[in-house]
């Protein structure tokens, strides 16, 4: 048959996606991802992580079960963090699927006795040959009031070290130039079967494995940070100097009821600390606005913090109620439109700090890989942007350049989140 798989929130899901899509084809069906064609299978791998992602996911269901009705598509199935959640609530609210499956269900869609999202090999990527997101735990032993994610995918579980290594060498082969290790709480990775943090002795095993160019970090938690892992991400070259460290907030007391507890001097501490160590790093984090019982002075003094750490990449979200977290009991007093306007503004003074960062590159000569071609323009990423979520380098055709290689790529001009430029030599 053929089946064509939708993924919808973070790249974690990507990853589970693909695992699925290899075992799939292992049983000889054809397997395309994100597809528009006819198939007999359509497989939406959903997002519940706040109100917007469920009602993407509510969406793309919808959207697929119309083209069934059209005759372009056989069944849907449907699958993910949504259905672990609400599956019963989906069931009834949604007829026309053909069946919805909890992460523990998956052997029954797959007729298999056992299938592991974590461990499963992955033969086929979701994402351009060249670079490949690296899970290398699955759930989180936080008990953070706003978020579900312990609700939906339990307690953390880490891989051991040498598998991961062993899926990175296998990734390499395959000619992967660049990997995203990813983890609900990547800093934690190894306590639940080490007993330890144990993410340093990972990034040194990664370092030697050979192939690989580039290896950023994403969702490092930062309380109780593990400064260890900043001397091997200095002395190693292949760690891009990018980091992606949620901070969530500032405030004292809103952090305390986030059950994060910590202060904007401690933060402004551990930033000015990873800076100082890896010069140049770029700092990735997320801010949630909005929370209950957040004050206009609360909100200006995430501003103020905003404006003076001057964050290389943020991306900043609207809090929404999540059932059975601790702040699902608390009054959601900020009103929708009033979050929308708080979530603006911080944007606002983003954009202005990334127009300055970016017009600081201008006669820079920085190392591109490039992710895709079209019309007018090549389109790659420094080492300090992520695939999808960071700004783009846009260098225009005046040479015929490969997919997935990386170039010494003179910047021209910039944008608050592009920028531009010429390949000056020969690639890396």
């Amino acid at each position: 048959m053929t089946i064509n798989i939708i993924t919808l929130g973070c790249s974690k899901n990507n990853v589970d996606s693909e695992a699925l899509a290899a075992r799939f084809a292992k049983m000889g069906h054809q397997v395309f991802f994100e597809s528009d064609a006819p198939s007999d299978i359509v497989l939406v791998n959903t997002c519940c992580f706040i109100q917007d992602a469920k009602e993407e996911s509510i969406e793309e269901i919808l959207s697929r079960t119309e083209r069934k009705k059209r005759g372009e598509v056989g069944q849907v199935f449907v699958v993910g963090c949504m259905v672990q959640r609400y599956k019963e609530e989906l069931r009834s609210a949604l007829p026309e699927v053909d069946g919805f499956y909890s992460f523990a269900e998956l052997p029954d869609l797959l007729n298999t006795q056992s299938f592991d999202l974590l461990t499963e090999p992955r033969d086929l990527l979701s994402t351009p040959a060249h670079y490949a997101y690296l899970k290398v735990s699955e759930g989180c032993d936080r008990q953070c009031s706003f978020c579900a994610i312990p609700l939906i995918r339990g307690k953390q579980v880490s891989k051991r070290v040498e598998q991961i290594v062993f899926e990175a060498e296998q990734l390499a082969r395959r000619g992967v130039k660049e990997i995203m290790l990813i983890a609900q709480d990547l800093t934690a990775y190894g306590t639940d079967i080490y007993h330890e943090k144990a993410l340093k002795t990972l990034l040194s095993s990664l370092a030697r494995v050979q192939g690989l160019q580039w290896i950023r970090l994403h969702y490092a938690y930062p309380n109780d940070f593990p400064f260890p892992i900043l001397d091997v991400l200095q002395e190693n070259k292949v760690f891009c100097r990018y980091i992606d460290m949620p901070l969530q907030h500032v405030s004292e007391r809103i952090l305390r009821d986030m059950r994060r507890p910590s202060s904007p001097g401690k933060l402004r501490a551990l930033i000015e600390h990873i800076r100082e160590k890896i010069p140049g790093i770029a700092i990735r984090t997320t801010l949630l606005t909005g929370f209950p019982g957040e004050t206009l002075a609360e909100h200006e003094e995430l501003k103020r913090f905003v404006q003076e750490i001057k964050f290389d990449r943020l991306g900043v979200f609207s809090y929404s109620r999540e059932e059975n977290t601790a702040a699902y009991a608390w009054k959601d007093n900020v009103s929708p439109r009033e979050k929308r306007r708080r979530q603006k503004e911080l944007m606002q003074i983003q954009e202005k700090i990334s127009l300055t960062n970016n017009q600081l590159k201008i006669g820079q000569c920085l190392p591109v890989i490039i992710d895709r071609e079209n019309e007018d323009f090549y389109e790659g990423r420094t080492e300090f942007d992520s695939p999808e979520v960071d700004n783009l380098v846009r260098i225009k055709k005046q040479t015929i350049l490969n997919i997935g290689d990386i170039y010494p790529v003179r910047i021209s001009k910039a944008n608050a989140y592009d920028l531009y430029g010429t390949v000056e030599m020969e690639r890396n």
